[in-house]
């Protein structure tokens, strides 16, 4: 299938689907009036993804390149959608899509360049959530060592001192311009953007960051009975899961509490660590990968301290086998002592997991458990935002990423701008970058500084990762850190734990949040110091006496 961008038939007129002209929506934006929610009554604006000849179309500029910036001639009064109103009518216009670690960063980023007070481009930030959202520490919430505001604080509160203007919106579809073939002299806007809620952004250039989503509907019964964890909402699920398992369980000797983890890379070790530790004696770890060996992208320091760990651990490992099937227990092995799944408070049914041998010399087995959590597979988001009339009008992959050059613009897409797990780079041996926070920080430094080369007609940089090691948590005071510019040094334990903090706080998106999230877990600190001391005293003078 061939990925490369098809022009449109008719630029100046986008056909979709007709439907009856849609009643004028309210926003609750609060007092500041971002939107013009302006509506064209008549058969003449039917189309729902129709938009004006206009829309594509900008005030003539004298220059020649993607530096300069006219504004469009749409009015209100043409618009079929209510059309975002940018608050300035001729700086540059950037719309960021996905608030993650690259869209986020990068909005962080322009902000912080020096630009030429006509160049200052405005940055328009969209993401479905309210939050941004620290992944790699999301498993401390399990392990209570974090608070939701340390790792997910709100956009507003990041924003608030800044230019930075924020929209909490899902994306529903992308109608790029900067593929169209033109006649020189002849302006242009980048691009629109659709949101679900019915609003149009018009924009100059424009920035895809908008991750991943869990692929969990893979075999049988995952979708119904399998929780993912990448988001915030997934690991305040998993936590209100074991909370009420624990509860179930409390003041009883049996049965215990029986986990089933699906994937041993790093999102499932460091899950099967955490939740090992937290339900002790009560619980048993079932962990599950396809290969022989656990996290086998990892360097052999953090491999090994992660094996370490799980063997010495209530975790059962079943490595060669994968997952066929996920289904309930049969209901005559219901009894009192069994709670549901379903509901949080109500009756939970055991879970039953079919594997399959991927090695030879193993036979198929069959797990009980209370809960399953599913570690592997991810999908872009990037392919069901294409416009249904021009499918392959920004080039992807085989895995739906966004086919970007060294620059990270999107091939094809001067205006257009792909970063973190959206984008499909590769290093310098032709291996695609892996979809990790690391590579997606480094990638918002380039994306900002290449935007502000492009804004004012500079060249812009290729991209080259560099990668500066990996880290891993395996449980409240234990972690593993491999740092690639000491060849063979792997920080374990305390000490692994104590750095991996420390390079996170440091990583945290403002200063003030650092100060804030730094001052909150050296407190919290002290008081387990404290706390260890007068037990290891209480237990000293125990033993004398």
């Amino acid at each position: 299938m061939s990925c490369r961008a098809a022009p449109w038939s008719r630029p100046s007129h986008i056909a979709g689907p007709r439907v009856p002209t849609p009643a004028r929506p309210r926003f609750a934006l609060g007092s500041r009036n971002l939107w013009k929610n302006s509506w064209t009554i008549g058969a003449g604006v039917s189309n729902m993804f129709a938009l004006p000849s206009t829309l594509f179309r900008c005030m003539a500029s004298s220059g020649s390149g993607d530096g300069d910036f006219a504004r469009s001639t749409l009015t209100d009064e043409a618009a079929p959608f209510p059309l975002y109103s940018w608050p300035d009518k001729q700086r540059p216009r950037v719309c960021i899509l996905g608030g993650g670690f690259g869209g986020l960063y990068t909005a962080l980023r322009l902000e912080s360049l020096v630009w030429p007070n006509d160049k200052r481009p405005q940055v328009l930030l969209v993401d479905q959530s309210d939050k941004f959202v620290f992944k790699p520490m999301l498993y401390e919430l399990l392990s209570g060592e974090v608070d939701i505001w340390e790792i997910a604080p709100s956009f507003t509160e990041l924003l608030k001192n800044t230019s930075v203007q924020f929209v909490r919106d899902s994306v529903k579809l992308l109608r790029p311009s900067d593929h169209l073939r033109r006649k020189p002299g002849e302006p242009c806007t980048g691009g629109v953007v659709h949101l679900e809620s019915g609003t149009v952004i018009e924009y100059d250039w424009l920035v895809l960051a908008l991750g991943a989503e869990a692929k969990i509907d893979v075999v049988p019964g995952s979708a119904e009975y399998a929780l993912p964890f990448t988001t915030l909402e997934d690991a305040l699920r998993v936590e209100s899961k074991l909370k009420m398992l624990e509860r179930k369980r409390f003041g009883k000797s049996s049965p215990t509490i029986e986990v089933a983890i699906v994937g041993l890379g790093y999102s499932g070790v460091e899950l099967a660590a955490t939740i090992s530790e937290r339900l002790k004696n009560t619980g048993t770890v079932k962990a599950i990968n396809v290969q022989t060996t656990v996290c086998p992208t990892a360097p052999q320091g953090n491999r090994d301290a992660a094996l370490k760990v799980l063997e010495s651990r209530n975790i059962q490992l079943f490595l060669g086998y994968f997952v066929s099937c996920i289904k309930e227990a049969p209901t005559s092995d219901e009894s009192s002592s069994t709670v549901t799944y379903s509901e949080v408070d109500g009756d939970h049914r055991k879970l039953i997991l079919d594997l399959q041998p991927a090695e030879r010399g193993l036979k198929g087995q069959t797990l009980d458990a209370d809960l399953v959590l599913w570690t592997v597979g991810s999908t872009s988001q990037i392919p069901r935002l294409q416009p249904p009339d021009a499918p392959y009008v920004i080039p992807l992959n085989g895995r739906g990423q966004v086919e970007t050059e060294e620059t990270l613009q999107v091939k094809g897409h001067p205006r257009t701008f792909a970063i973190g797990d959206s984008a499909a780079l590769r290093d310098p041996s032709g291996k695609l970058l892996p979809a990790t926070a690391q590579v997606a920080f480094q990638q918002a430094d380039f994306a900002g500084w290449n935007l502000w080369a492009a804004i004012n007609d500079r060249p812009l940089l290729p991209f080259r990762f560099q990668n500066l090691g990996e880290m891993m948590t395996l449980g409240r005071n234990d972690a593993a850190v491999t740092a690639s510019f000491i060849e063979g040094l792997t920080l374990e334990g305390p000490l692994g734990h104590a750095a991996r903090k420390l390079v996170y706080c440091l990583r945290m998106p403002t200063d003030e949040h650092r100060v804030k999230v730094g001052i909150s877990w050296f407190t919290k600190a002290a008081i387990d110091s404290l706390a260890s001391v007068q037990n290891a005293v209480s237990n000293t003078l125990t033993g004398s006496s």
